[in-house]
């Protein structure tokens, strides 16, 4: 990170955005960003034209969060999220990553979020989606970054025991968990099983992606966290806001992450 982190006997778990959510454009994100109270950002598109990352106006962007003092906490370029069927397009985005990691590097990002080529239901093997994410897993290593593997509702790996399959057979200490326990919970998975699952695998978790509806439902976030504060867990909760006036959305569900972190602090 570019900013020193404050010491803390309580895990950080740096509550962020992703800004897209609600905005592409980048003073209205900052604007946002400290009128909820959140401390740093997660990057997707950016920018009038909705360009992805890397491929932003990156002077713009550094001035404007450094003039802010907002790190960026994890990019998402979009890479590994089609099928393991699809080799050329998968070869490609491993081709892809550099620019990327080159990027993460500039804007002092330590975290990029990846898919795990899970498309395809039909016949997904972890292993091979595993080889498959390996040298990606050692180009971020030697990048100094961590890639965080996504699970999604309606995929191969919806819930966190399928992630847990693909990062165990991976079994690279900079390919960890992008783990978002509402996607599991849609598919039949309980936050608790899938939290004990990605702890127990090589990269462990890190990043939690958790939206407003999420918040706002009946889970008891800062229960299901608490075993990770009691590990000193520094990773992003990285929040998305898809609730309207998104003003309000996005105030009521800072809130609820932040009440959850400090219960699972309480906790710990």
């Amino acid at each position: 990170s570019r900013f020193p982190l404050p010491a803390s006997r309580f895990p950080l778990m740096l509550p962020v955005w992703l800004t897209d959510t609600v905005t592409p454009d980048l003073s209205r994100a900052v604007h946002y960003t400290l009128l909820w109270g959140l401390e740093g950002v997660a990057l997707r598109t950016l920018g009038t034209a909705g360009s992805r990352v890397p491929f932003v106006n990156e002077a713009a962007l550094r001035a404007r969060l450094d003039e802010a003092e907002l790190p960026v906490s994890l990019v998402d370029p979009g890479l590994f999220e089609g099928p393991l069927a699809a080799r050329a397009a998968w070869l490609n985005d491993a081709d892809a990553l550099a620019e990327t990691l080159a990027f993460a590097r500039r804007v002092g990002c330590s975290i990029i979020q990846v898919g795990a080529l899970a498309a395809d239901v039909e016949g997904y093997d972890p292993a091979a989606s595993a080889a498959a994410l390996r040298p990606a897993a050692e180009a971020a290593a030697r990048a100094g970054v961590r890639l965080a593997v996504r699970n999604a509702a309606g995929s191969a790996v919806a819930t966190g025991a399928d992630l847990a399959a693909v990062l165990a057979a991976l079994a690279h200490p900079a390919a960890g968990a992008d783990w978002h326990p509402a996607d599991a919970l849609a598919s039949g998975e309980s936050p608790a099983e899938g939290l004990a699952a990605l702890q127990a695998t090589p990269g462990g978790i890190v990043a939690i992606g958790l939206d407003d509806a999420a918040l706002a439902g009946g889970t008891d976030w800062g229960t299901v966290l608490q075993p990770l504060a009691a590990e000193r867990w520094d990773g992003p909760l990285v929040l998305s806001v898809h609730g309207r006036p998104s003003g309000q959305a996005g105030l009521s569900a800072t809130a609820a992450l932040l009440a959850a972190r400090r219960k699972a602090r309480s906790l710990a």
